[in-house]
């Protein structure tokens, strides 16, 4: 669009029926209206598009002149918008199944209440409908269709919903991958001499493409709960883990965030996070904005008052990166915490912010990348190096041949398993170390799978055994292995593991049948201090579309990037959040071959990858590259 034309003000779009003939009780077929007098009866002082399909193109008009600019396709500040979605109120003598249709419709609006839609409810339904209940995604909208009607229902009608569901939303904002068919029925009644609806499911029903549009996304942040370990130097206070909702990009964005983060954990993090803004605390602002210094002022009512100066900075941190997720775009310059008077609380700058709680600091600071060259050593390289170089310490002279290998997140230790899969041996990155005695021995070949280091400094991996597999953890990468429960696996083998830099979370690749999937666990830690009890609970799926997953790493606070495969489809690679929906960044580019891939927590890094071309590299907006023709397991510290 011109810059004149983006001056001139936002485009309202009114969403009309889908102008189909619609048979109701009494028989009669409803008659098609044009798509454009509807449109027209929702002007509202505003430019209108002439076609629907432009709505989801975001784009009002094509100017006829001007200079050609670049299109910003970041996200905006505020989640706004050239275009606007409007419902359609009802029409006068509209038939049971066009009604549904054109409530459905409204519930896709850009309006906070709901206000066109509640007009195709009963006044009953009016008072009863709690659209916030549940998200129900589908794969396209539900087709409304003529149900079975009910005997002795002389002055009611019945319509029913189909359609093929993939996850749902619940009342906390939580994303759930959850596919089965979906089927409910709406009843209507006359009021008036009009069809109302009078029951319906509480929630909505989307399709897919309007629940992209309509929702963004969000990390809410919280800090990490060690439990029984959190007395142990390793155990900082002030690890944040990301939280993923789903919230409305253009209903009051920075606003639902900061509600969002005052509700609390969503139950999957409850257990293993806490958040420090006191219990009930709420805001006492109505609406929350970024000033012209992107500087937040947040007043809290009066359960916040009585916190002291550092757990005032802690839950201004927490604020800090859940709107600066939210925002995106801009950077917040700093965020003050205020009481419902206005008096300040906490003042808590971006530096500041970053300094002492950026999420990043447990992923480790500016890293190199490494890999397994020809010779079974441990090679090093930095982002803009073209040739790698053998690391200091045993694992770079070839003596102890490696199949797979870790780095520690401070770059000084790394764990390495032998070219058999039976032994662990963790050696440090230095001249003169000799490597040790194996720290682990598994009495299988093959028996090992790649280990994986937290920020916490401790060292895990997981071995086969004769009824599936399991868990392992060495602290600090030093003494006897403890063995971690994992419950919800059973006697399912686990191929590989990846540890988060918050110690909280693991991703485990699980076979299953010949099938491998991606599956996301907590770590909680039980017991006691003198003898914590660590378990990994509620295994939940990652890529549940993707049957065959052959390697994942962590790509951020709240996202991997996974390569497999669809049932009967080819090998792809994708970026997918940790509540398992698709990632909204871009697709990356193919490559052939994926075996293994690595990813930096830092999001500005290179993918890298063992494929059929070797080790390649894809650096930010550019196409993968061969850094090394013969190679195996890339990874990053962790």
């Amino acid at each position: 669009m011109g810059a004149e034309q983006g001056r001139q003000g936002e485009a309202a779009v009114s969403r009309a029926g889908r102008g189909e003939a619609d048979t109701g009780p009494e028989g009669a077929a409803e008659a098609p209206r044009p798509r454009g007098a509807q449109r027209r009866r929702q002007v509202r002082g505003v430019a209108l598009l002439g076609c629907a399909a432009l709505v989801l193109a975001g784009c009002a008009s094509m100017p006829e002149s001007g200079d050609v600019k670049a299109v910003d396709q970041s996200p905006r500040v505020d989640g706004d918008s050239q275009v606007r979605v409007y419902g359609v109120p009802p029409q006068a003598g509209a038939q049971p199944t066009n009604i549904v249709r054109s409530f459905l419709d409204a519930t896709t609006s850009d309006e906070a209440d709901f206000r066109t839609a509640t007009q195709y409810l009963a006044q009953s339904a009016r008072r009863t409908w709690r659209p916030f209940l549940v998200t129900n995604v589908l794969q396209e909208r539900p087709k409304p269709e003529n149900g079975p009607q009910i005997r002795g229902d002389r002055d009611g009608y019945t319509v029913t919903l189909s359609g093929s569901q993939v996850a749902t939303v619940d009342a906390g904002h939580a994303y759930t991958p959850e596919e089965k068919p979906y089927h409910r029925t709406i009843h209507l009644i006359k009021e008036k001499g009009q069809w109302r609806i009078d029951r319906l499911p509480n929630g909505l029903v989307l399709g897919q493409s309007d629940f992209q549009r309509i929702y963004q996304s969000v990390n809410k942040y919280y800090f990490a709960s060690y439990k029984t370990e959190s007395q142990e130097p390793k155990a900082r206070r002030d690890v944040l883990v990301a939280d993923p909702v789903y919230l409305r990009r253009r209903i009051d964005p920075i606003t639902a965030s900061v509600k969002a983060l005052l509700d609390g954990p969503t139950n999957w993090l409850n257990q293993v996070t806490v958040s420090e803004f006191p219990s009930r605390t709420r805001l006492a602002s109505r609406s929350l904005s970024l000033n012209d210094s992107n500087a937040l002022q947040v007043k809290l009512s009066k359960e916040a008052v009585s916190t002291d100066t550092e757990q005032c900075r802690r839950m201004a941190a927490q604020l800090f990166f859940t709107v600066q997720d939210m925002t995106r775009a801009s950077k917040i310059s700093e965020v003050e915490l205020q009481d419902d008077n206005g008096n300040s609380l906490c003042v808590l700058s971006q530096s500041r912010a970053e300094r002492d709680f950026a999420p990043q600091q447990r992923a480790g600071g500016p890293a190199d990348e490494y890999y397994l060259d020809a010779e079974h050593r441990l090679v090093a390289l930095s982002d803009t190096a073209t040739e790698a170089s053998p690391v200091r310490g045993p694992f770079g002279t070839g003596k102890t041949p490696l199949r797979s290998v870790a780095v520690a997140r401070d770059e000084r230790t790394a764990a390495g398993v032998s070219t058999d899969g039976r032994s662990l041996y963790v050696a440090a990155l230095e001249d003169g170390v000799e490597r040790g005695g194996p720290m682990l021995t598994s009495a299988v070949k093959d028996g090992l799978t790649a280990p994986s280091w937290d920020g916490l400094g401790d060292l895990w991996i997981a071995e086969r055994t004769a009824h599936g597999s399991r868990l392992l953890r060495m602290r600090e990468g030093k003494g006897d292995p403890e063995q971690v429960a994992v419950p919800g696996l059973g006697t399912r083998r686990i191929k590989a593991i990846r540890m988060a830099a918050d110690g909280i979370r693991i991703a485990i690749l699980v076979e299953d049948g010949g099938r491998t999937t991606l599956q996301l666990g907590r770590v909680e830690r039980g017991g006691s201090s003198a003898h914590p009890l660590l378990s990994v609970e509620e295994l939940r799926p990652i890529a549940p579309q993707l049957e065959d997953v052959v390697a994942a790493s962590w790509a951020g606070g709240s996202r991997l990037v996974v390569v497999g495969r669809e049932s009967g489809g080819v090998q792809q690679m994708q970026f997918m959040e940790t509540d398992g929906s698709a990632s909204n960044v871009p697709s990356l580019p193919g490559v052939t071959g994926v075996k293994a891939v690595a990813a930096s927590e830092d999001e500005t890094r290179p993918l890298i990858a063992d494929a059929v071309d070797g080790i390649v590299r894809l650096p930010p907006d550019a196409n993968w590259k061969t850094v090394a023709k013969d190679g195996t397991a890339p990874v990053y510290p962790g």
